[in-house]
């Protein structure tokens, strides 16, 4: 139901006066204001002033059974009822959480057999950086306290996990990076000096890796973090073989291979995982984003035999593992996670994402034309456009024209919401259940804000600099 003016007021005011909004500037969201949505269905919501918008981001990365899938609300609702909470302390536990982990356990990779269940994203890769902590500790190599990640890397917000992750926002105030937090260039065939050559590309990568823990020091390198393909670090999709090349480096440089799938996972890159389409087995895995398809917070910290064992083993006898979260496990995010996790493979979510990414891929590549667009990139259901300013050079726009919100702003005037990197790259990441025509509406709607940024008078400047 669209709240009334006076509703719409009210809520402005007390969102400005109290509301504290992630990664944003808060001052200049207190002028603005915010954008209330009140309703969604499918793959459309609805603001408070009544205009709909077509979701071409799924929430953020998350929503991938659409909005307003019955069964899982269904889910919810019982769970509530039955039993709408239960600890995981003191041994207890409740069916949802041990189906979940079962589950887990069963579709990612061979490798990966137990689940740690979390509230989010940031909250598995701060578990799983607390997990290799101790596990090289408990098989006595103490020394092994560094990580490596990769530069535009994103791995949450955490106080940890926002050191591993290498964009500059998240560290500016934060005193991050850790003195214990490395970088290596991120493998964008766009951007990077070896990108016309894929195997050249790999290389250049895995060599990175390798003269980073000589720098280091292997006896000093705990873990290796990255992301299949980069998310809020631009979409960057490195060649197909960089996965695989760099789980093989991890483990003769005798460090752990962390894969991040906070957004790749779960059907969004065309398979369940990432890693299933290279046949990588990590050593840790964090999830969260589609587990729920964003209908309720969960996420999970998959560790392998080994790492649990020598934790497990490593611990003095009887002695409690002292890490744990009073919502870990959660009974109706569970219940709620088992119910979207059917939907992907009995539902045909999974499916149909796999039979609409490539009218996706060719309507992306169709925008390469257009004056503004330098790349277009994707794999599955996660896309993106790099805007430039000179195709032949890949100059991009000078962040003074403020770009990003003013794309977004003019997306939001045309019905459509997408990301806008504040590197002049727009994000696509829709429902695993788009339809063809979703994608012919969100693509059409998408060419008419380039269209209209075309017609912008400092943009046609950039252009003819």
């Amino acid at each position: 139901m669209t709240p009334s003016r006076s509703d719409t007021d009210a809520l402005l005011a007390l969102d400005r006066n109290h509301l504290v909004h992630p990664v944003s500037a808060w001052r200049l969201h207190e002028q603005r204001g915010p954008l209330v949505l009140t309703e969604a269905r499918g793959a459309r919501l609805v603001d408070a002033a009544g205009h709909e918008l077509l979701d071409g981001f799924a929430g953020l990365w998350c929503v991938n059974v659409g909005y307003g899938q019955e069964s899982v609300v269904r889910a919810a609702t019982e769970q509530l009822r039955l039993l709408p909470y239960a600890t995981g302390y003191f041994d207890f536990a409740s069916a949802p959480a041990i189906r979940l982990a079962a589950k887990l356990a069963e579709i990612t990779p061979a490798s990966l057999t137990r689940a740690y269940l979390t509230l989010g994203g940031s909250e598995a890769v701060d578990a799983a950086v607390r997990f290799i902590v101790q596990y090289w500790n408990a098989v006595g190599r103490p020394s092994k306290k560094h990580f490596i990640s990769l530069e535009r890397g994103y791995h949450g917000s955490s106080s940890t996990g926002a050191g591993l992750t290498a964009l500059p926002v998240f560290h500016r105030g934060f005193d991050l990076p850790l003195a214990t937090q490395h970088y290596i260039p991120s493998p964008n065939p766009y951007r990077h000096p070896q990108g016309g050559d894929a195997q050249a590309l790999i290389a250049s990568s895995v060599a990175a890796l390798r003269a980073k823990v000589a720098e280091l020091g292997a006896e000093n390198v705990a873990a290796f973090f990255c992301e299949p393909i980069q998310g809020s670090g631009g979409v960057i999709v490195p060649p197909v073989g960089w996965l695989k090349a760099m789980r093989e480096a991890a483990r003769e440089l005798d460090i752990l291979f962390v894969v991040d799938e906070v957004i790749t996972g779960f059907g969004r890159t065309g398979t369940m995982f990432a890693c299933e389409a290279e046949g990588v087995e990590p050593d840790l895995m964090t999830l969260a984003k589609g587990l729920t398809s964003g209908y309720v917070p969960m996420g999970a910290t998959m560790l392998s035999e080994k790492v649990y064992a020598g934790i497990a083993d490593g611990a003095p006898a009887g002695a409690p593992v002292g890490h744990g979260a009073t919502y870990s496990g959660h009974p109706v995010g569970a219940a709620v996670a088992l119910e979207v996790l059917r939907l992907y493979t009995e539902g045909g979510v999974l499916a149909n994402a796999q039979r609409v990414a490539p009218h996706f891929a060719a309507a992306l590549d169709s925008l390469r034309a257009h004056p503004l667009v330098g790349d277009a990139r994707c794999r599955g259901l996660l896309g993106a456009l790099e805007l430039v300013s000179d195709k032949a050079t890949k100059r991009g726009f000078d962040p003074a024209l403020g770009l990003p919100d003013r794309l977004f702003a003019a997306a939001y005037r045309h019905g459509v919401v997408f990301r806008c990197f504040g590197d002049g790259i727009l994000g696509f990441a829709p429902a695993l259940t788009f339809t063809e025509s979703d994608v012919a509406e969100l693509f059409e709607r998408v060419k008419k804000v380039l269209d209209e940024a075309l017609g912008w008078p400092d943009v046609r400047a950039a252009l003819a600099a």
